[in-house]
């Protein structure tokens, strides 16, 4: 299954990342006001322009004249790295947040209520839970298209 992420905007210019699996996906989760914004909770959101950093044309001659380093020092390839992770957690917490804001926690029911869902006994909704590694796998088995969330570890953790 593809995923689009659009870069989103809430009616405060808070920016955040949507994760959807099309154009209509995100259109009628706007429209039932499903999308809301992880920084302040408004559900006026609209999509904007991802920003990207051309830099000026010196800098890009200066770039391409400059002799470039054969290998990375090991404290510079370590800072670039640390940084890297700590963004990526930090992205990854919002989406999981994401996730959470916008399903029903059936707990330990989760297996049940996933089954129930996915052969129309109960009605579609996003649902969140827990499951042992037996039931993860057998729902997998059975075709139901589920995914185990990470505990990630805190920010104060990464510091």
């Amino acid at each position: 299954m593809a995923i689009i992420i659009y870069d989103l905007e809430c009616e405060y210019s808070h920016r955040f990342e949507g994760w959807f699996r099309s154009n209509d996906d995100f259109d009628d989760q706007r429209e039932q006001q499903l999308l809301t914004c992880p920084e302040c909770g408004t559900s006026a959101i609209r999509k904007v322009p991802s920003k990207i950093n051309i830099g000026s044309k010196a800098s890009v001659e200066t770039r391409l004249t400059e002799p470039k380093p054969t290998e990375p020092t090991a404290a510079v390839a370590q800072k670039a790295n640390s940084v890297d992770v700590a963004t990526a957690f930090v992205m990854a917490r919002q989406a999981i947040q994401a996730l959470i804001n916008h399903s029903e926690d059936v707990g330990d029911r989760f297996a049940e209520e996933a089954r129930k869902i996915h052969y129309e006994e109960a009605p579609i909704r996003a649902i969140r839970g827990q499951a042992s590694p037996e039931e993860f796998e057998e729902l997998r088995d059975e075709g139901i298209e589920i995914i185990a969330l990470p505990i990630l570890p805190s920010e104060e953790e990464l510091n």
